[in-house]
């Protein structure tokens, strides 16, 4: 994996300062600490950090095509290069190295800007052709690498795999989006194609940009989207074997490496199936890593060791303290925006212990989205029923009012939460589900926000990101609908995002198999019943692994990653809540209603309600604000 950074001069051919690129490329030294390049030529600098994963000793970038024409820096991988290129050599181009990112090039001579059509794989690139006087880049289908761009008022076009290497271009403004802000709280994240920052943004996934001497603005235009489309589906046995066969291929197109590659293993049904399929692939034993809680309700590692005994797997464990909270400070600075996911810091740890002895590991990551794990799928689809029942203009005043009247009982198991469902239920489909995911709901945000910082969103609230994507989804069955709004915005905002900000800081390379979107695309359009059936998320995935994974694997409760915030709020991080919520920054920001803030800390440390989320978010966000 590595790291890319650019400038592009979109008025004239100014000559572009290599010591500022230089500095640019440098912020991101540990997303490819193995080798560093720059190139600069009249109005164009591309710059590239490089971790060395295939052909060592000659895929050093910025890589170019034989006349040095055409430019090229890159950040993934493409799996499939070791069939592309026999193809391109018979349409008569020579290759130098045997590294995926000649390909590109070459893939660009041949098919122009339809060569990312051909690409299998996870990527963020950037392209000059001096020929063609053009620059074009590209994201992922998925949004597996970042890819950040923003237009300077001095007509330089810059662009980076993180935000850092972007503010340390003279003059880049700084101003926060008010619109960035409400998403974030709502969210935890900032969805694409916004930045914290007003004039900064993601390539969405999915897209690319082109760019020449006096364009226009930057215009993203879309290659890719999941289809949803339906598939023949003769039997249930046929179906669980061609889920097995696709699954298989995809994961060993990602054993390609000339580094020592293992996986993650932590007990789920996802990485224990990649785990199984990798083991059935590889001729010596896979090496595994898992973390381990102290607290027996979040420890799945005797899970993990079961599957690693299965497999026999090089397996090693390390154990997260409970209190393990010395990374706080870290986190802003890792992810460049404010970022509210806590299960940051034992991601963080299982990539740091992943380090140790793989360059490459493979996760599980993206079975929940496509294969409908999650258990916010289930309520929703409860909900959904009870919605067909009546039309919104008798559910909205009868369920509002209910919602209203009910109280709040965070401790509660869901079910027993009344309050939220009743308020799901007043709300359409889109807008339901959006209270079912927001950190931080609608009455919250308004409480939070001070009254100049809501007059300046002019009646902008977060939920419109939902709508726009199911405006466009390709689908209209509920179940499908909200797998496709989160494959648009929790996949890439939060789940990719921590994945890659966790590894890059390790200089770790993490495949996802269950991403690969020939496998998505055709599970997608798998009836969605197979999916979900009589409760139980991944029914098909699951059946067709029983083979392979023992029962308590594959239909125990999803447990995942926990951070005990309650606690640390009223404990040993009592007092930097109180001065980092309760202090200057945040107090006198003008964003947030400072007497709201008081409220939180004061309720939450007496025990009297459970605001950790807000807290945690307004914490992120200070330290964002330090940086």
């Amino acid at each position: 994996m590595c790291g890319l950074v650019g400038i592009f001069d979109t008025r004239d051919r100014s000559p572009i300062s290599r010591d500022l690129l230089s500095r640019m490329n440098e912020s991101q030294f540990h997303r490819g600490p193995d080798e560093g390049g720059l190139h600069t030529e009249p109005g164009v600098g591309l710059g590239h950090r490089r971790l060395s994963i295939i052909d060592l000793s000659s895929g050093q970038q910025p890589l170019f095509n034989e006349d040095h024409s055409v430019v090229v820096v890159f950040n993934g991988e493409i799996y499939n290069f070791v069939d592309l290129m026999p193809e391109l050599q018979a349409l008569g181009h020579t290759f130098r190295t045997h590294c995926d990112t000649e390909v590109i090039i070459h893939a660009w001579e041949e098919w122009g800007d339809h060569c990312i059509d051909r690409f299998r794989g996870m990527f963020a690139f950037a392209l000059w052709d001096r020929n063609r006087q053009k620059l074009f880049l590209a994201r992922d289908r998925l949004g597996v690498k970042p890819l950040f761009y923003s237009l300077q008022p001095d007509g330089k076009f810059i662009f980076a795999s993180e935000l850092k290497a972007l503010r340390l271009y003279p003059g880049f403004d700084q101003s926060l989006d008010p619109c960035a802000v409400e998403e974030y709280f709502a969210y935890g994240y900032i969805p694409e194609p916004r930045t914290i920052y007003r004039n900064t943004f993601k390539l969405p996934p999915g897209y690319h940009l082109t760019l020449s001497a006096d364009s226009k603005p930057p215009h993203p235009c879309r290659y890719w989207d999941i289809p949803f489309a339906p598939v023949p589906v003769t039997s249930m046995q046929d179906t669980q074997e061609e889920l097995v066969d696709r699954l298989r291929e995809a994961i060993r197109i990602r054993l390609v490496s000339e580094v020592p590659l293992g996986a993650f293993l932590s007990g789920g049904v996802d990485s224990s199936a990649v785990v199984a399929m990798m083991a059935q692939l590889s001729a010596d034993p896979v090496n595994t890593c898992s973390i381990a809680f102290k607290d027996p309700r979040f420890n799945e590692a005797p899970y993990a060791a079961q599957v690693a005994r299965q497999y026999h797997t090089r397996h090693q464990v390390g154990e997260v303290d409970p209190d393990d909270f010395s990374l706080v400070d870290q986190l802003a600075a890792l992810y460049d925006e404010p970022y509210a996911d806590s299960s940051a810091l034992p991601t963080y740890r299982v990539c740091e212990l992943a380090r140790r002895s793989v360059t490459v590991a493979l996760s599980g990551d993206g079975g929940d989205e496509n294969l409908a794990g999650y258990r916010r799928y289930r309520f929703h689809m409860a909900e959904e029923k009870m919605r067909s029942m009546l039309p919104l203009g008798l559910r909205r005043p009868l369920f509002g009012a209910l919602g209203a009247l009910y109280p709040k009982a965070d401790w509660a198991p869901r079910m027993f939460r009344a309050k939220s469902t009743f308020e799901a239920l007043a709300r359409d489909s889109v807008e339901g589900y959006f209270h079912s995911v927001s950190l931080l709901g609608d009455r919250l945000r308004h409480q939070l926000f001070s009254p100049s910082f809501t007059a300046s969103l002019q009646g902008y609230r977060a939920v419109e990101v939902l709508k726009t994507h199911a405006r466009n989804a390709p689908t209209r069955h509920p179940l499908s609908l909200v797998q496709y709004l989160d494959i648009k915005t929790y996949l890439p905002g939060d789940i990719l995002t921590k994945v890659d900000r966790a590894s890059m800081a390790h200089a770790l390379e993490v495949r996802e198999p269950l991403l690969d979107h020939s496998l998505m695309e055709w599970v997608s359009g798998l009836p969605p019943f197979l999916k979900l059936y009589q409760g139980e998320g991944k029914y098909l995935f699951k059946k067709a692994l029983e083979p392979y994974l023992p029962q308590d694997i594959l239909y125990r409760q999803k447990m995942g990653f926990a951070v005990p915030l309650a606690n640390w709020f009223r404990g040993p991080l009592r007092e930097t809540v109180r001065t980092s919520v309760l202090g200057p920054r945040l107090m006198g920001c003008g964003i947030f209603n400072p007497s709201f803030l008081t409220h939180l800390v004061e309720e939450h440390q007496a025990g009297r309600r459970d605001y950790s989320a807000p807290l945690w978010s307004l914490l992120m966000f200070e330290s964002f604000l330090r940086l």
